[in-house]
């Protein structure tokens, strides 16, 4: 295939193994993956599946009447994140200060923190940030005294101008509630509340409301657990009507309550959406519905529920490899492993079988995956027996997010897999 663009390697054909390059120069080189024009193994999103799934959650949010602050933390890609923002994103979730810097860079105004922040110099960081920004708007979490202590030090230690910055932003904090069995956050709702009252105490902070996570409970969608979600989520509500009957939420800023991995975003979105008062923003954090997948959340998804009043989710991204050998009748070793797949929520699914050289897609349904290495895949090919060294095979994987962490740059393809442009991650 002759290339419309120039090429980058000097050459008339082939991608080059160096792809410090734009996306658009990558656009204009005419790569088909299918045609065999990109080395692999190599990470791929399909953009009418990115697209789709944007239009999908901003539907959905609009009809629910809740906000949707997508998790950043999933892709941490400016290219993907603007694309949200632009699609009605309320603003973008992180979970570390790492992460809060990387999507400031995209130019994002309003982050929401899903954590706890103790480190000292980070605390500081965006106490300097906020006073220095007044159009920024960050919100982060504190479940204990100690960590409300160590946020005024460092705030406090800004606020003198010692720093150069003015003493005149407070950020907005979120009393989190936890689980049991589950990650940070109180358990006890007394104390919850206690702590609203300490940060409706300080000069330095201000109470913005509750925040809590329920992908911790489960993943699956069976009746207890979806019960037991349930339960949870009323939990937050009923916490967050305390602290509005109290008067303990600040009045200069709109209140929020948040909660929503992408598995269990409707039952929050029902639950909490019947809670609140107008004041009150419910915020969704959901973040791996931008590329679905092929194993936890097409098993989970609420989009494929009787109820769902909408389009399905559609999985986006693929990693495609090699064969390198075919050393058994039905297995084929090919060139992806644990260094470019996820595999911490189960193995990546053989999807599509290409021919060397022949540019279309085959079916590879009942082949699996029985293990990986670092750069190796073990394919049990079923009977599928006509795949040769050389060919190749797309993949699809379980959980975007430890995919998405291993690759610096993906392509971009269209539903023909030509390749459309270039999406930078900043792991």
């Amino acid at each position: 295939m002759d290339q419309p663009g120039p090429p980058l390697d000097g050459h008339s054909k082939g991608m080059p193994l160096d792809m410090s390059v734009t996306p658009e120069l990558v656009a204009q080189q005419g790569w088909r993956l299918l045609s065999g024009d990109v080395p692999t193994p190599v990470a791929v999103l399909k953009t009418s599946a990115i697209e789709h799934n944007i239009a999908v959650m901003a539907h959905f949010c609009d009809a629910a009447g809740v906000r949707l602050a997508p998790h950043g933390k999933t892709t941490l890609s400016a290219e993907l994140i603007k694309r949200q923002l632009r699609a009605g994103a309320w603003g973008i979730t992180v979970a570390t200060p790492h992460q809060a810097a990387a999507v400031l860079d995209a130019g994002v105004r309003r982050i929401l923190l899903a954590n706890e922040v103790v480190d000292r110099g980070a605390l500081r960081w965006l106490g300097r940030r906020l006073q220095s920004d007044q159009d920024l708007d960050v919100l982060w979490y504190v479940d204990s005294p100690a960590g409300l202590d160590r946020a005024e030090q460092e705030l406090a230690a800004v606020a003198t101008g010692h720093d150069g910055a003015r003493p005149d932003r407070r950020p907005g904090l979120l009393v989190e509630l936890g689980h049991a069995g589950g990650r940070t956050g109180l358990r006890n709702d007394a104390e919850a509340i206690d702590l609203a009252r300490a940060v409706k105490a300080s000069p330095l902070v201000d109470l913005a409301g509750v925040a809590g996570y329920e992908g911790t409970i489960g993943t699956s969608r069976d009746p207890v657990t979806l019960g037991d979600v349930e339960s949870f989520v009323s939990r937050l509500g009923e916490v967050f009507a305390r602290l509005r009957a109290e008067h303990l939420l600040s009045t200069e800023r709109r209140s929020v309550v948040t909660a929503g991995g992408s598995l269990y975003f409707d039952v929050v979105a029902r639950v909490l959406g019947s809670q609140v008062d107008d004041h009150t923003d419910v915020v969704l954090r959901s973040g791996c519905y931008l590329t679905h997948d092929h194993g936890l959340y097409a098993q989970g998804t609420p989009s494929t529920e009787p109820g769902w009043n909408g389009s399905a989710f559609a999985p986006a991204l693929e990693v495609w490899g090699r064969v390198l050998s075919r050393p058994e009748p039905s297995l084929a070793i090919a060139d992806l492993g644990r260094r470019d797949v996820s595999h911490d929520a189960g193995l990546p699914v053989p999807l599509w079988h290409v021919g060397d050289g022949e540019g279309r897609r085959r079916s590879l349904s009942g082949a699996t995956v029985s293990g990986l290495s670092d750069q190796h895949a073990f394919v049990d090919l079923g009977d599928h027996r006509d795949v040769a060294v050389g060919d190749l095979i797309g993949f699809g994987i379980s959980h975007p997010c430890t995919t998405f962490d291993k690759w610096p740059q993906l392509l971009e393809v269209d539903d023909d897999y030509q390749v459309t442009g270039l999406v930078r991650t900043r792991f």
